[in-house]
């Protein structure tokens, strides 16, 4: 059995019927789309989608800057002013 990340579900038949409708409904909350009782695919609002790449995006930089922090030791130092 799969796991549904969503606290909504809808059967695929349902949502080809009024797929707008079920986007208005479920507001900021994610929907599972099930095909044969799985999940087929997640739909999501736009601001959902949005916070999910910048969250994304968030920890690319975050590993970013802890692979430079553990390169500190063999930084230079340079004055701002003379750049």
């Amino acid at each position: 059995m799969d796991t549904i990340y969503a606290d909504l579900s809808i059967s695929m038949s349902e949502f080809k019927k009024n797929p707008s409708q079920i986007l208005r409904s479920a507001g900021e909350r994610p929907v599972a789309v099930l095909n044969h009782n799985r999940p087929a695919f997640y739909m999501i609002s736009p601001s959902v989608f949005e916070a999910l790449i910048e969250s994304a995006e968030d920890r690319e930089l975050v590993k970013i800057a802890r692979q430079r922090l553990a390169l500190k030791d063999t930084a230079v130092e340079v004055n701002i002013d003379e750049i």
